[in-house]
């Protein structure tokens, strides 16, 4: 049998081999969240699989990241991949006990619709506990994938460290 925190971590790891979020070497796994480095692309991340839901069916496997291109430029960047399709129009909030976040969508992707938002969800995601993301399916109802923030701060620093200089 597993040690349970082997078995809390083999879906992650899963995710990431899966190809969904190719990864060729792991920084570390904080928690519920890993830190991981593409030195082909160049590019680090870190990410986190949501919470099990138990009331509808997942048309995908919802997962939440922010990433790391060194030689575009970009820090930090935060993106969300939903359990289900968007309704057309759909909101897409990113809900912390102390504040909440709009988000851009896709079909059943979102991403900050500015810097000040990408920046204002990386600090709430270092300071809160768990964070919830709300959005209405192309079915018409609500859903909501949650994620515990246990792990982030450690797995955000890690992914960032991992692609510090470099630029080539």
């Amino acid at each position: 049998m597993k040690p349970p925190a082997t078995r809390k971590l083999l879906p992650l790891v899963a995710l990431v081999l899966s190809g969904t979020a190719t990864a060729r070497d792991s920084l570390g796994i904080f928690g519920n969240w890993g830190a991981f480095r593409d030195p082909a692309v160049p590019r680090c991340y870190a990410i986190a699989m949501a919470e099990k839901a138990v009331a509808r069916e997942q048309a995908f496997q919802p997962y939440f990241t922010v990433g790391y291109w060194p030689r575009r430029g970009i820090r930090g960047a935060v993106h969300v991949r939903l359990a289900r399709r968007l309704a057309a129009g759909s909101k897409v909030i990113v809900s912390f006990p102390e504040a909440n976040f709009a988000l851009k969508t896709g079909q059943a992707d979102a991403w900050p619709a500015d810097q000040t938002a990408n920046a204002g969800i990386l600090a709430q995601m270092r300071s809160a506990k768990s964070m919830v993301v709300i959005a209405r399916g192309a079915d018409g109802s609500t859903f909501r994938d949650r994620f515990t923030l246990a792990g982030a701060a450690s797995a955000l620093d890690a992914a960032a460290l991992g692609c510090a200089g470099n630029t080539g």
